[in-house]
């Protein structure tokens, strides 16, 4: 089968697509012929060097949708021809609150969905929303699922809100989004980029604000008479601005760092006065995974895609995510 490889650090040109032994599905799990795979931020990173634990070759990709052509002993025959969407992850383990010992995505250290095929456990396959493409069904697993814990699980996102999503344009950002809106709250998001931010309003977004600017957070809280939740994945510094723009109650919810550890000290005084709960978080549960594609399915949702790609280009993808330049998803043609 033809494989996305990477055999050395060094960015995305590093990136080759070889051949590799076709996978056999083992007791209890399924082959999936992949027709499109998406990419997320810890693709790139892998590529580059900044991602714990790495193992070479790898082949990365969380994202996967396409039908199922070969079963191993013990899963029926009879679901050979599904079209099925992947759960992004394996052994999330027992308790809901965080994953367990043996929790990891897929793509490194467990071969990923840049590949024509992958095995993978018959429980991780869900049946392919119907209204979607196979584009957009390989866009939402681990972005959509990523934003669904932060926004629904600890957001407790709910209708009349108003919700703050940090740095529209990443996948993660626009399905928190997605699914604030959807479940009847205000939405205002933060870009440092007009045309980001222009999308987002055409999206269902209330208002946006330039974090380049001193005093966004003292227009948005002008705007908005304060917000109820931040769905935020940068960190640094401005997590101080973030928590000037919440209201009593408020929850800050983040999934990632890409601005680092504040230099700052929090004003403990202000967030307890405030009764302000912050929570980190990553990934999702399978149960989470099912309640979303619910959800899709429900609203007949379609997620933000920035671009499809042939497989052949897969290299122009992620130097496409690396500059950060995408609003949306970025997404692979396989079969």
């Amino acid at each position: 089968m033809k494989a996305l490889v990477l055999r050395e650090l060094g960015g995305p040109d590093k990136l080759a697509i070889e051949d590799l032994p076709l996978p056999e599905p083992g007791a209890g799990e399924v082959r999936v012929k992949i027709a499109c795979a998406a990419l997320n931020r810890r693709d790139v990173w892998i590529t580059v060097g900044a991602y714990p634990r790495i193992q070479f070759p790898s082949v990365a990709g969380s994202d996967g949708a396409g039908g199922i052509d070969a079963v191993g002993s013990g899963v029926d025959n009879g679901r050979i021809g599904e079209e099925v969407v992947i759960y992004p992850a394996l052994a999330w383990g027992d308790d809901p609150r965080c994953g367990g010992p043996d929790f990891r995505v897929l793509g490194m250290p467990d071969q990923g969905t840049h590949a024509e095929y992958i095995c993978i456990p018959e429980s991780s396959v869900y049946t392919k929303p119907a209204h979607l493409s196979w584009a957009q069904a390989a866009a939402f697993p681990l972005a959509g699922l990523t934003a669904w814990r932060a926004t629904v699980t600890h957001g407790e996102v709910a209708a009349g809100q108003k919700v703050l999503v940090t740095g529209i344009g990443g996948g993660c950002a626009t399905f928190a989004l997605m699914w604030a809106k959807h479940h009847g709250a205000e939405v205002y998001v933060t870009s440092s980029k007009q045309d980001k931010i222009d999308a987002a309003l055409a999206l269902g977004a209330s208002a946006g604000f330039n974090y380049r600017e001193a005093d966004w957070g003292k227009q948005l809280r002008a705007a908005s008479g304060g917000i109820d939740l931040v769905i935020d994945s940068a960190g640094g510094d401005g997590l101080h601005t973030c928590l000037d723009t919440l209201g009593n109650g408020g929850r800050y919810v983040f999934f990632g760092a890409t601005q680092g550890n504040a230099e700052k000290g929090l004003n403990m005084a202000k967030l307890f006065f405030r009764q302000i709960r912050i929570q980190g978080t990553t990934m999702g549960r399978p149960e989470e995974f099912r309640a979303m594609v619910d959800f899709i399915n429900a609203h007949k949702l379609e997620p933000v895609i920035d671009h499809v790609y042939p497989f052949s280009e897969a290299v122009s993808a992620h130097q496409r995510m690396l500059e950060s330049e995408q609003m949306g998803k970025l997404v692979l043609e396989i079969g």
